[in-house]
């Protein structure tokens, strides 16, 4: 009894693991999948591996092993936001000094009497020579601090 129905199985496993599926597209265009060729069309023989078996470096990692993975990839993230954070800082930072620099520019070519502060606190006029000299650094800084 127990030899008949080591038969039976043996019989139906191998028959399972020799089926063949055919699939094809019909006349209207949908795809067809079936255990039985189709009629009078040539087909295309195409061999489908099993997977190979999981190696030994894919196994399952222990609970310390994924901790530490998933501080690392905090880590690696909070860093990267304080990165950008910083960088975001430096950009907003670069805008505005070279908005005043052509703030600066603009108030040296405008033409308008220019009152600066000396180091006692006196204030003091612009001749024309000292506004040209201004100008001339108020360029550079814009060319400098716009790009």
């Amino acid at each position: 009894m127990k030899r008949t129905l080591f038969c039976i199985a043996t019989c139906l496993a191998v028959t399972g693991a020799s089926a063949e599926i055919y699939q094809w597209k019909d006349a209207n265009g949908r795809t067809v999948m079936s255990d039985k060729p189709p009629a009078s069309v040539q087909r295309e023989v195409r061999k489908i591996d099993a997977e190979a078996p999981a190696s030994a470096s894919t196994a399952p990692a222990s609970a310390a092993d994924r901790e530490l993975a998933f501080r690392k990839r905090r880590q690696e993230t909070q860093e990267k936001a304080e990165k950008d954070q910083r960088a975001q800082a430096e950009a907003s930072e670069n805008k505005a000094n070279c908005e005043r620099a052509r703030s600066q520019l603009q108030v040296l070519e405008s033409g308008e009497r220019v009152a600066l502060r000396d180091s006692q606190g006196e204030r003091y006029f612009l001749d024309d020579a000292q506004r040209e000299q201004e100008i001339v650094r108020a360029r550079q800084a814009v060319q400098s601090l716009c790009k």
